[in-house]
């Protein structure tokens, strides 16, 4: 009898842990990232500064183009009255001043790339914290985002975290 009443109170535990296991509910949420960030200020901001960045490389770029084609010119007039030698180094260094340019137009690019991540990435820190915040206050335990292309099938019952993480962020 002892037996069978500890075998039924073992019975009754599990049957009562998973049925409020299963009356647990699951929130799934999304957000669109891309969207969050191009209405967040910050973005405007560092848009504005990179795009200031990128006109003053262009600027050196540009200056050292007009260079090149002012020496090109130079050369192409007074090709036929100079020395074999002094044609070479004249050719030389235009070959030379080419190579500066195309160097200078590839750090460029690449100077270009890092100044738009260390401009983004604390943007994009700021709204991830948010989104953990949002997902953790309002109970989710997935979060998903639209904005990287990846979801392919999202219910109606998700709920959408964006006017939620504005209003973290204190966006209108």
């Amino acid at each position: 009898m002892k037996k069978l009443a500890v075998i039924a109170i073992v019975v009754l535990s599990i049957v009562f842990s998973s049925n409020s296991f299963a009356q647990k509910q699951y929130k799934f949420g999304h957000i669109d990232s891309n969207q969050l960030l191009s209405i967040m200020p910050e973005r405007e901001k560092a848009k504005v500064e990179l795009e200031n960045h990128a006109k003053q490389l262009e600027k050196t770029l540009t200056g050292m183009q007009s260079e090149l084609e002012r020496k090109y010119q130079e050369y192409i007039t007074s090709a036929d009255s100079l020395s074999k030698l002094i044609k070479q180094t004249k050719e030389a260094e235009l070959s030379e001043m080419q190579q500066r340019m195309q160097s200078f137009q590839q750090n460029a690019q690449k100077e270009l790339s890092e100044k738009e991540n260390e401009l983004l990435q604390p943007i994009i820190l700021k709204a991830k914290n948010a989104i953990t915040a949002v997902a953790e206050e309002r109970g989710y335990i997935y979060v998903f985002d639209m904005g990287t292309g990846s979801l392919l099938y999202f219910s109606e019952d998700s709920e959408d975290l964006l006017p939620f993480v504005k209003t973290k962020l204190g966006i209108q």
